[in-house]
């Protein structure tokens, strides 16, 4: 038998980088025997960072589940990159998480990332732990960290743990839960000890809070704390345990993961007061309307593929959570997305790269199925062929992208097989041949996201890849009525062509895109001839006049025309419509749009001005502008997207690495002047080289 779903627990360990989240890991896994000793990050050694990027880099890139067995509880913990570049890896281990453990730096507290991971928490209404980290280095501040979650989040919150000393001086942590101290030695292992005199008052002041936040998990017990002013030690593990599960508690610890201090009493509180998985909520479609499904051990076997990646040993790794039922190896699944069977081989539990066999996985957990036919990742598994699909991954918008095209031109479609493969793995990237600009577009969350999948290619398959700024997707419209006709004839012995249009147009309002009306009366155009005018008409705004961009927000009237009895065809038609909407376009004003985006930037106050400045000499519209926590800048705007094709190197130079920022699309804007003769000039250009 395998573990059951009451025995697992999930959590997504997320933070700012540095801030040592990959370190936690590691010591928690030494501790709980996983493996016989904490590497460092600088080593390259360990569990969770191994892929050859990351041990290069000393970076986490990749989110890395590592199991582990404390207690008689399976323990799945998601170690998960700090930079935004890698958001897509941090939200996919959150959906399939059933809490998040924010780690802070005890010297920084809340910091950009913290922010934008929390509130991506609060989306998904999930229970969290904080645990303030580095309480060893000089600076810490844990009390100054405690209070920036409280007031940054509006938070209840309240400490499990309390540092002993900080900096220097800091000797271990006192266990409010449990009554007792922690000592930790220079091997990095803790020691139970008395709780020293020095802290016993705050203890005691702690502990009363810790009680009432416990009373917050019940109607009962927060009726009887107001009574008696306490409850028992079973009344408060009950309390937490419903606080956590309703998510209306934020418990913080205190410690260093490097000197593996607070390790034991997160663990104890992980194992002992973290809510079951059984019964939490996921979200499936059916019949196009989103319900709820509860996770469910009795039920029959359903699940999603949270992550693949492929291992040069093993082949393409499917990362499965299975939400209700059990999973068993050798079993027969149905693929609801690709509509295909899939054979389960062999199920392995995971640490870092070490892959342990299993015989299943029970609901709430988490393995890997190796070599499936067509599953990838958001694809949902399940017995039943006819299970509703869970909702897929919400991931954010790419926001830098470059053209790229391999300089051996044999080794084009091989490099958009790579390009494609990594998408596939990392859904916060995309690769799509632009057919308007006529290039090859990757895009990823930054400039590192980026060069680290192209490097990986490049190593890999020995392509070498060039790149470049991507030309932007402008527009054309009009800003005046005007009306144009245009006979097409020609005879070259036999049957010839014949047709005349005439065609009027007008401006519409903006993201009208297009209408066609046919205004003919008498029967000047045939109607069986009409849908070639209309064709016509939208070949025709394909390619505007200006520079050769689509055309949009043009409404077309077709007033008369002639046609032959013997020459006019279709053909003929569409080709005179084409030609009589360029003459009219020409007539109606013809002006560039230039699409416009919105931005939000996080950035540290002294870098305000700067960025204000900046967006400002981008053409850039603020909209406003918040202050988050801890100094921390939060700036709303429009800028046209011509000027953030570079902003993710720009906005790292500009604020030292620290800053960050989110981008999606939001309109179209007129251009004109020497911007549009620039737009149209180096259209023109690329035209000319495109026929070269």
């Amino acid at each position: 038998m395998g573990i059951g779903t009451e025995k697992i627990r999930t959590i997504a360990i997320a933070g700012h980088g540095q801030s040592g989240k990959t370190t936690l890991i590691e010591n928690l896994a030494a501790l709980t025997g996983t493996i016989t000793r904490a590497e460092t990050v600088m080593s390259g050694k360990t569990l969770s960072d191994y892929t050859p990027e990351e041990i290069e880099r000393k970076i986490s890139i990749y989110s890395a589940l590592v199991s582990m067995q404390w207690n008689d509880m399976a323990l799945n913990f998601w170690d998960t990159p700090g930079s935004s570049d890698f958001m897509g890896e941090v939200i996919a281990a959150f959906r399939s998480s059933e809490t998040g453990l924010m780690v802070l730096d005890a010297k920084s507290g809340v910091q950009i990332e913290t922010i934008k991971y929390w509130r991506d928490l609060d989306r998904r209404n999930k229970p969290r732990l904080v645990f303030v980290n580095k309480m060893d280095e000089d600076r810490a501040d844990f009390e100054h960290a405690l209070q920036d979650v409280k007031t940054q989040f509006n938070a209840d919150v309240f400490s499990v743990t309390f540092p002993i000393g900080k900096g220097n001086d800091f000797s271990g942590i006192v266990d409010v839960l449990h009554g007792v101290a922690y000592q930790f030695d220079s091997t990095g292992k803790e020691k139970e000890i008395p709780i020293p005199d020095s802290a016993k008052k705050q203890y005691e002041e702690m502990r009363e809070v810790l009680a009432g936040a416990a009373a917050e998990g019940d109607e009962d017990l927060l009726v009887k704390f107001i009574d008696e002013g306490e409850l028992t030690d079973s009344e408060i593990a009950k309390g937490l345990t419903l606080a956590m599960k309703n998510n209306r508690i934020v418990p913080i610890f205190a410690g260093s993961a490097q000197c593996g201090a607070g390790l034991t009493s997160l663990l104890h509180f992980i194992t002992e007061i973290l809510p079951s998985p059984d019964g939490c909520l996921e979200r499936a479609l059916k019949g196009g309307e989103e319900y709820t499904v509860k996770l469910d051990p009795t039920q029959g076997f359903s699940g999603f593929v949270v992550k693949t990646a492929n291992d040069q040993f093993s082949g393409r790794l499917s990362y499965i959570k299975v939400i209700t039922g059990i999973l068993g190896a050798d079993a027969e699944v149905f693929n609801i997305n690709e509509q295909k069977k899939e054979r389960i081989g062999k199920l392995y539990r995971v640490a870092g790269k070490k892959l342990t066999e299993v015989k299943e996985l029970a609901a709430g957990d988490i393995g890997i199925a190796v070599k499936l036919a067509a599953a990838k990742t958001n694809d949902t598994l399940a017995a039943a062929a006819d299970c509703p699909p869970f909702i897929k991954l919400r991931n954010p918008d790419p926001i830098y992208s470059l053209a790229v095209a391999a300089i051996d031109k044999k080794n084009d479609d091989k490099l958009g097989e790579q390009l494609l493969r990594a998408c596939e793995e990392d859904m916060t990237l995309s690769f799509i041949y632009n057919a308007e600009t006529k290039q090859n577009v990757f895009s990823g969350m930054g400039d590192l996201h980026t060069s680290i999948v192209l490097d990986r290619i490049t190593k890999q398959s020995k392509i070498e890849i060039q790149t470049s700024i991507p030309r932007i997707a402008y527009r054309e419209t009009i800003r005046q009525k005007a009306q144009a006709e245009y006979t097409h004839k020609k005879q070259s012995g036999g049957h010839g062509q014949f047709g005349r249009v005439v065609l009027a147009i007008e401006p519409l309002e903006r993201g009208a895109q297009y209408s066609f009306t046919n205004a003919v009366f008498g029967g000047a155009i045939s109607k069986g001839y009409i849908p070639g005018v209309e064709k016509g008409v939208k070949e025709a705004m394909e390619n505007g006049v200006m520079a050769g961009y689509p055309v949009v927000d043009v409404g077309t009237t077709v007033l008369d025309g002639k046609e032959h009895p013997v020459d006019s065809s279709e053909m003929a038609f569409k080709i005179a419509a084409r030609n009589a909407f360029k003459n009219a376009m020409r007539n109606a004003g013809p002006i560039l749009l230039e699409p416009v985006m919105n931005l939000t930037v996080y950035v540290e106050t002294s870098y305000l001005g700067d960025i204000m400045s900046d967006l400002s000499s981008r053409r850039g519209r603020i909209l406003g502008q918040s202050q988050l926590a801890n100094g921390i800048e939060e700036i709303r705007a429009q800028v046209p997207h011509k000027e953030l094709l570079r902003y993710a190197i720009d906005l790292r130079s500009m604020t030292s690495g620290t800053g960050s920022f989110e981008m999606s699309f939001d309109h179209y804007d007129p251009i004109s002047g020497k911007i549009a003769d620039e737009v149209v000039a180096a259209a023109k250009t690329f035209i000319e080289e495109k026929e070269e």
